[in-house]
């Protein structure tokens, strides 16, 4: 598949090393403004080349949108197609990879699967593809912002560095204002992926989100809750390993009466008093912050030379070229914002029926 949701969907093409990248983003409301220079200013956080402790492929990222918005930058309701050259690929980085398997890659299972892969950087396999998810989603938060709800994620953890329980504060009072920040342990996290980068390895993190000012009643029991709805995204993203939202993990060692959320008089200020179900319960949004945690791999090609298969199962040490990474999660916080918030748009285009009569529970516009 090369779709993303229902009635706000998203279809991308394009390869890492190909002449392009694109997609087609349908089912966007008219009547949106969009600013282009504040999708830009996403598309930028997400860009290659910036940092030594980021991939060196310099992209200029800049989109063509070739339909769905008017001479005034509104949605027309239409589809929103663009596209973003490839001006800095280099294909032959991976001639020696042809008939090799990467260890950690989906060389080989794509080979499985189609009976032949593009080895140019890994084709589709690559986070390459994430420029669209960008873009889409940039295009989406401008439509989400007008309805009061606005979506922050951080790089929480790299390796041993990082922050115990970066959801902690969040679950224990939802009134707080935004996920930490401590310059001690970001310089820490940063430390450990330039150790790893020296070394000519890698290293994995975490990424913390938080969806504020939803509305009740979004997502469906059963099979469309909106946690699996957010899980099939998140673990679309390259490298992703594991999603946990509200207590995640650590409910598994909790006693029930230290992980339920009870009742606010009135349902005021907040429905809740503690937002240890992390914004969901039975699949469907309480209207409390919708917070989760996605844990990543380190980046399974290292500057060292590894023993790499043919498609007959030879072995032959094999040093892998290009330009990665020492750590995915580094530049990922803005790709899980676009993926919230197109999870969030395709949800809020669906009919929702709620007596809920508090704000918590307002009617969807």
């Amino acid at each position: 598949m090369n779709t993303l949701g229902r009635l706000l969907r998203l279809t991308t093409f394009g390869e890492s090393h190909g002449p392009a990248m694109g997609g087609i983003l349908d089912g966007l409301p008219a009547g949106i403004a969009i600013d282009l220079a504040d999708v830009q200013r996403m598309i930028d956080r997400r860009r290659t080349g910036r940092s030594t402790l980021t991939s060196q492929r310099r992209e200029t990222d800049i989109p063509e949108i070739l339909s769905g918005l008017d001479a005034d930058g509104r949605s027309l309701g239409s589809p929103i197609g663009f596209i973003f050259r490839n001006t800095d690929a280099r294909p032959t980085d991976y001639s020696d990879l042809e008939q090799r398997y990467r260890p950690g890659h989906a060389d080989y299972t794509y080979d499985l699967k189609y009976g032949r892969r593009d080895p140019r950087g890994g084709g589709r396999a690559s986070a390459r593809e994430t420029v669209s998810w960008v873009m889409a989603g940039a295009l989406t938060m401008q439509w989400l912002r007008t309805l009061g709800i606005s979506i922050e994620a951080r790089l929480t953890a790299v390796g041993s560095a990082g922050y115990h329980d970066p959801l902690a504060g969040i679950i224990n009072d939802p009134l707080l204002g935004s996920l930490p920040a401590d310059e001690s342990v970001e310089n820490a996290m940063l430390d450990e992926v330039d150790a790893a980068r020296r070394e000519c390895d890698s290293v994995g993190g975490r990424v913390s989100c938080v969806i504020r000012g939803l509305p009740a009643a979004l997502g469906d029991p059963v099979f469309g809750k909106m946690q699996s709805r957010l899980a099939e995204a998140m673990l679309s993203l390259n490298a992703v390993k594991g999603f946990e939202y509200g207590m995640g993990a650590a409910a598994a060692e909790a006693r029930g009466s230290d992980a339920i959320d009870l009742f606010e008089p009135d349902f005021s200020p907040m429905p809740m008093r503690t937002d240890r179900h992390g914004g969901i319960l039975g699949g469907i949004s309480t209207g409390m912050p919708v917070c989760f945690n996605l844990w990543f791999k380190p980046t399974p090609t290292i500057s060292r030379p590894l023993p790499m298969p043919d498609c007959k199962g030879s072995l032959k040490d094999v040093t892998a070229h290009g330009r990665h990474d020492p750590c995915v999660a580094m530049r990922a916080p803005v790709i899980v914002e676009a993926l919230a918030a197109l999870v969030t748009g395709d949800l809020l285009r669906v009919p929702q029926h709620s007596d809920i009569s508090n704000d918590y529970g307002k009617p969807l516009v």
